[in-house]
Parts: C-alpha cells; structure tokens; sequence
C-alpha cells in the first residue's frame, strides 16, 4: 500500500510500498501531488534499469538530453537522457562527473534559459560514509526574509553564471571569468509565484559569480550574500544519507541542493535524468505582479 511519510524538516517525504517499474495511474497520480506538496521525495529499495529510470521520469514530462560531462562525454550510451555522477575512474577515464568533492548549494541547469522542472537521481554504488545529499526549501526561504528585504528584492533578476558547475569544475567549451557580468548564463526573476502550486519562493541557482542585474558589483554582491545568510539556514534544510536502490525526485524549481564530500578512494555512481521545462512550469517566466 502507497503511504507517504513526511520527513520532519523543512522540506521531503518518503514514499513507500511503491516499485516505481509498476505504477497505475493512481499510484503516480498520488506520487506527483506528494511531490508538489514535499519538493523532495525519497522511494527506497528500486531495482531500475536505465529503461525503467527513463519510463519512469518521462511520467513528468519530456526529458532534457545529458548535459556535456567534464571530459567531454555526454552520456550513457544509448541512453541521451541519462547523465552520470560519479568520482570512478575506469581504464583512465572519469565514468561520470562532479569527483568527489563536495557540491555547493545549487539549482540545476540554472544557467540556460528554460532550466529543468524537476531532476531524478537514482543510487547504483553509495560509499559506507559522505557524500550524503542536502535540500532547502526556496519557500521557505522568502517566507524567511524580512518584509524589508522582500520588498526591496521584488521584481529583481540575478544573472545565473554558466562558467562552473556545482563541484567545482568548468564547463565544456567555456573560458573562466571571475566577472559575472560577462561571464555566460540567463537572468532569472529573483522571486517567482510557483506555477502549479501558487507559491511563492525564491530562485537563486547558485553563489558562485550570481550577479543582480543593473547593480553596481559591490552592491549586488552584498545583496546576494544577505539574502543567501537566511536561504540556506540549517531550519530550511533536510538531509539525505543515501542507500543503493535509492531514488529522490525533487522539483527544481523550488529547492536548492547540495552534496558533502567522501573518500576518493570509494565508489560513488549515480544515474540522473532531469524533466524539461513547458509553458506551466517556466521558471523564467515573472511573476504575476511582474507581468
């Protein structure tokens, strides 16, 4: 029997009694609206192929293809949807991405204009300790702020930076620049009403050279670094210890993630496909009041 059991923090729910290879509509129907209530779910005990990852994540919506790993691969092959987070060397060759280090607070793929509306990551190989998965809620987070700050941020856009991803590493076929007025990435609101459940939060992506269009450097990095103080505070956050068979969905549009370091010598793998965005789920589009 399907249950949903809530985590007790901020943010997440388990879903249990569920194989994810054999869902009726009911089943997922109850699993999707668990996930717009909870931003994070965690299903444990999945025997999934890379078929059944992709059948189940395309219940969401259409797929973006992989992005381009560091060394240059895209994806599993045969499989496009399929991206590859890993710190395992074979035959000299990075199998994945993101090492071993640890992941900054992030939002995928906040960088491109049409960002991902959700991301599906699946537990193959976990090492015995680290590298264990934070969330924070972005509702919680403007709820959070104070009513002076709120106002003050209203109608604001934050260039998100394309230069690095979330361990560290930069992107295929980009030159590094510390200026992020220069540096690649799309504007997104600062605030945003979420589009299917009303809410409002906020969309900050990540730190690293976020840039607050039309004001002076300085200013906008003291902008940003007050607003993140209260975004990623230990209340807003749920954390995740994870176990093979493992899988965890969250909407990207509402949460910020995160991942602690581990052994380099362990084996971490990890299968990821990330859910495209369509016209009710856009983050980039304004908010009501914007329009």
């Amino acid at each position: 029997m399907l249950t949903i059991v809530r985590s007790g923090a901020a943010l997440g729910a388990e879903v249990r009694g569920v194989d994810l290879r054999a869902l009726d509509e009911e089943a997922f129907a109850a699993i999707r609206r668990a996930w717009l209530d909870h931003q994070v779910l965690l299903i444990r005990g999945q025997l999934l192929s890379d078929d059944d990852l992709i059948r189940f994540s395309r219940r969401f919506g259409d797929l973006d293809a992989a992005p381009i790993q560091e060394n240059g691969r895209r994806f599993v092959e045969g499989h496009p949807e399929i991206y590859v987070v890993s710190n395992v060397i074979e035959n000299g060759v990075a199998i994945g991405s993101l090492g071993s280090g640890e992941a900054m607070w992030h939002t995928d793929m906040s960088y491109l204009a049409d960002p991902p509306k959700a991301s599906v990551l699946y537990a193959i190989e976990v090492p015995a300790r680290g590298g264990d998965t934070g969330f924070c809620t972005m509702y919680g987070a403007w709820d959070a702020l104070p009513g002076s700050l709120q106002r003050r941020i209203e109608g604001l856009r934050v260039k998100h930076d394309g230069t690095y991803n979330s361990g560290g590493y930069v992107r295929e076929g980009v030159t590094p620049t510390n200026d992020p007025r220069t540096s690649p990435g799309a504007l997104h609101p600062l605030v945003y009403t979420h589009p299917e459940t009303g809410r409002r939060g906020l969309y900050l992506g990540r730190r690293r050279n976020a840039y607050v269009e039309g004001l002076p450097l300085e200013e906008s990095d003291a902008l940003l670094n007050e607003i993140w103080a209260f975004a990623t505070a230990a209340t807003l956050t749920w954390c995740h210890h994870w176990e093979v068979g493992d899988l965890v969905l969250w909407d990207n549009r509402c949460t910020m993630h995160r991942r602690d370091a581990f052994d380099a010598d362990s084996r971490r793998v990890m299968h990821r496909t990330q859910i495209k965005s369509d016209t009710r789920s856009g983050i980039h589009r304004p908010c009501e009041h914007e329009v």
